[in-house]
């Protein structure tokens, strides 16, 4: 999300940290790049407009123009005012008895799957949600419903298929519910290609029936410039108290974010970001606007992380490579505990300066299918292959190349491959140098260009 706001940014400030004297003309052109900059990535006119006017006000004070280092005072100054244009402190749900979540949005912005990762979030932080599906139009969405409930082990109310009435079936919900012990009931509304009248009477009614705490409008992050009336519409209709982004991981120009907080006053409050029901995230406006900033959001990648990893594995894993023990077995467990953590260049791209260093990985650096291949080959060693490396002779490779459907060239590779890591892992004074690396002045930059380029045969990586 945001990458081309990121990019055309991250040149117009390198621009304006190299100006020796600041003045308004300076300013002016380079606000005027940053313009074109947030209309290029679907931010609503107007919003542009008023976001440059008070940028540009502070930035042609006295005290900015006869600053040592003018050009960074221009981008703090940027920075807060983009935090505070996504709402400046992260919102949280007013789960207060009762607690009734209404989710609405358009058909297509992902409501039924968000509802389902929004049940999951709250009961991972131990409340005891209860789903319920009020779409009376789209069958599809009760049985998808009921289906994502059952995966996340949550209860779910589903209406009879002859039901027309929204209203009621929220009554019978709400009487079934005080018998299942629930603590936060999530309302899955229907949605339409368009806005129209019938969806707008049937959300009045049903909100004015429930009066729930948060009625929150679902709105994919792809939208662009409809965003803004969407957000409008729903916010008129039933006063919206907050908004999901979804699809954030595929959309590059995020637009809707900046433009739907500044039009309706209401906070973003949760992300998502990725098709998996555990990838909804809490908005954090601060984090938001350093990550278009280039900076990173180290915080955010850590709480993903620490969510998906086993920390006792990830330790004894640690030992083994300390101890020069790693072997096949180590290294499949690795992989699975990469997988678990999702698309590995979305948990990347939290690391500050990732897409400058994105442009000069392999191509294939994040390439799912190699992956899938590489565990293909290990998964056909039998365990004491795994357990010793060193006896995968010529009848063993030609077998495990058969196994695997791949061929001899890849098995020899990885093998390769996997023996120069043991030797690095082996070696203290090179494995002070990785970590060195990794937490030094190069940073992830250094270690990834090392992989990358030379410290593994064919400038590859080993998975």
């Amino acid at each position: 999300m945001f990458q081309s706001l990121a990019d055309n940014l991250d040149k117009t400030f390198r621009n304006l940290r190299g100006v020796g004297r600041i003045s308004e003309k300076n300013i002016t052109d380079a606000l005027r790049e940053v313009r074109i900059a947030l209309l290029e990535a679907d931010v609503e006119f107007g919003v542009a407009k008023d976001f440059i006017a008070k940028v540009k006000e502070k930035s042609i004070g006295e005290d900015v123009l006869k600053s040592i280092k003018p050009g960074e005072q221009i981008i703090k100054f940027f920075n807060d005012e983009l935090t505070e244009l996504l709402g400046g402190d992260q919102a949280p749900l007013d789960l207060n008895p009762p607690a009734r979540i209404l989710i609405c949005g358009l058909n297509g912005a992902g409501k039924t799957t968000t509802s389902a990762k929004l049940a999951l979030r709250l009961k991972k932080e131990g409340r005891r949600p209860l789903l319920i599906a009020c779409d009376l139009y789209r069958p599809a969405a009760i049985d998808q419903l009921a289906t994502l409930a059952k995966q996340i082990d949550v209860p779910i109310y589903t209406p009879e298929a002859t039901e027309t009435d929204v209203v009621k079936v929220a009554k019978d919900a709400l009487a079934w519910a005080e018998k299942q012990n629930g603590t936060v009931l999530i309302f899955d509304t229907a949605g339409r290609q368009e806005i129209d009248q019938r969806l707008v009477e049937e959300l009045k009614r049903l909100h004015a029936f429930l009066n729930p705490k948060e009625t929150l409008l679902v709105a994919d992050a792809a939208t662009g410039q409809q965003a803004v009336s969407v957000a409008t519409h729903f916010d008129e209709a039933v006063g919206i108290t907050g908004i999901i982004l979804t699809k954030l991981d595929g959309d590059s120009r995020g637009g809707a974010a900046l433009s739907m907080r500044a039009v309706t006053g209401k906070p973003i409050k949760f992300a998502g970001e990725g098709e998996k029901l555990d990838q909804l995230f809490e908005f954090h406006p601060t984090r938001m606007a350093d990550r278009i900033l280039g900076k990173g959001d180290i915080v955010g990648m850590v709480e993903q992380v620490a969510d998906k990893v086993n920390e006792a594995d990830a330790m004894r894993s640690m030992q083994r490579m300390q101890e020069g023990k790693f072997d096949f077995t180590d290294f499949l467990d690795q992989m699975k505990m990469i997988r678990n953590l999702g698309p590995l260049e979305g948990l990347l791209g939290l690391m500050p300066g990732f897409n400058k260093i994105k442009k000069q990985l392999p191509a294939d650096a994040f390439n799912n299918k190699k992956m899938n291949r590489t565990e293909a080959i290990v998964l056909s060693m039998t365990p004491e292959e795994r357990r010793k490396p060193e006896i995968i002779k010529g009848s063993r490779r030609q077998r495990i190349a058969a196994g695997s459907g791949t061929s001899l060239a890849e098995v020899n590779q990885l093998i390769k491959q996997f023996g120069e890591m043991r030797k690095m892992m082996k070696s203290p004074s090179k494995m002070k140098g990785l970590m060195r690396q990794m937490g030094g002045s190069g940073g992830l930059g250094d270690m990834m260009k090392n992989m990358g380029g030379g410290k593994f045969p064919g400038g590859k990586f080993p998975f």
